[in-house]
């Protein structure tokens, strides 16, 4: 009854704004100055038990059981005191070992989100429009647009691959993810490294979010190109995306760059917990590529049960399959998949309206999403 009189309170408190101070809906003298985007509308995070969530490419096994031990031994101090500057902790030290390059090349953020939105803000300062494909990573033109960058979207062709010779003409810089999301095609190095080195004037970013689920990384081109920039998120097969960690690695002036944009921002952007925990996932790389095993071969058993009920996708390397079915709209499947609750990624956008992306999950969610796959289609 109480919750009955409350939401009656609140319609008729609007009723009266709406009348008295927002008539016709005209807006109000200060929205003039409002800076107004259309905002990333990220996959839904149902808050019901017992469900089978395949919808935003999250890891569907626990993190390393050395980052498990290390939150059971944290206290308060880790929630009490600001961390540190996360350009020189055992976070970037071990990234720095693994990856065989200097502390001084690792930027660290929170999340692959916030390492992508400053390398916006910092490297893409021209009149000239930033380059990325028409269909990829939905934050590219959001960011975009409230950073004011112009940006022109080249479309990916009829097999949904990136055409390199989109990308060699004046630009303002360059970004798209490879493999591309939500296809989950693969870019050639050979290729990229065109494309890094026809643009010596601008940055280019490539989004490595899932290269750890297939295909080969372009850091080696790091060591003869300053303008590229590659970045890498821990919230995929890292199994931490709730830690939200991000890092992006680069030559050391670009990395000065982006520190000085983001302290300028945020000085204290990570949190203590995180760093500490990310640092423990590095060091366990047996068990990340015990994962990540696990998760390509149960993205190519799903590639045939799909193939096997109609569906066409093209080659995924990341952590989910692109798919769309031959008879049954995918709007309606991913609704009668959400009664069952299963639930995908849909987005109702030109060129990929017909298709849902379906995040890899275990072996049994996967079976599950075939059973129900098979009463649909």
């Amino acid at each position: 009854m109480k919750g009955c009189l409350e939401r009656m309170c609140f319609a008729i408190t609007c009723e009266l704004y709406e009348k008295k101070g927002n008539k016709g809906n005209k807006q109000m003298k200060w929205e003039e100055n409002v800076r107004k985007v259309v905002p990333y509308v990220p996959g839904e995070q149902p808050q019901k038990k017992d469900i089978i969530k395949l919808n935003t490419n999250e890891c569907p096994y626990p993190p390393s059981p050395m980052v498990q031990k290390a939150m059971q031994e944290m206290d308060y101090q880790d929630l009490r005191l600001y961390p540190e500057f996360p350009e020189k902790t055992p976070l970037t030290a071990h990234l720095a070992e693994y990856y065989h390059v200097k502390e001084e090349q690792i930027f660290i953020g929170v999340g692959s989100d916030d390492v992508l939105s400053m390398a916006f803000l910092t490297f893409f300062n021209s009149d000239r429009p930033v380059f990325f494909p028409d269909i990829t990573y939905s934050f590219y033109d959001v960011w975009a647009d409230i950073y004011r960058i112009p940006y022109e979207v080249k479309p990916l062709d009829a097999d949904f691959c990136i055409r390199k010779e989109d990308y060699m003409g004046e630009c303002g810089g360059i970004i798209f993810p490879n493999p591309n999301a939500p296809t989950g095609v693969l870019m050639g190095v050979e290729d990229i490294e065109d494309i890094v080195k026809a643009h010596s004037d601008v940055v280019v970013i490539i989004d490595e979010a899932y290269i750890d689920f297939g295909g080969t990384t372009c850091l080696p081109l790091l060591e003869s190109y300053d303008n590229l920039l590659v970045v890498r998120t821990f919230s995929k097969s890292r199994a931490m995306a709730g830690s939200r960690i991000g890092y992006a690695i680069g030559n050391e002036k670009l990395i000065r760059y982006l520190n000085d944009a983001k302290y300028s921002v945020n000085s204290y952007t990570m949190n203590r917990p995180a760093l500490r925990l990310g640092a423990e996932s590095v060091k366990d790389d047996a068990y990340f590529k015990e994962i990540c095993g696990k998760i390509i071969r149960t993205r190519e058993r799903s590639e045939k049960e799909l193939a096997a009920l109609g569906f066409t996708f093209p080659k995924s390397y990341g952590n989910f399959i692109f798919a769309s079915h031959k008879k049954v709209r995918a709007k309606e499947i991913f609704e009668k998949l959400k009664e069952r609750d299963i639930y995908v990624r849909h987005w109702n956008k030109a060129r990929i309206d017909d298709y849902l992306r379906i995040t890899i999950g275990t072996d049994e969610e996967m079976d599950a999403l075939f059973a129900a796959l098979r009463s649909i289609v």
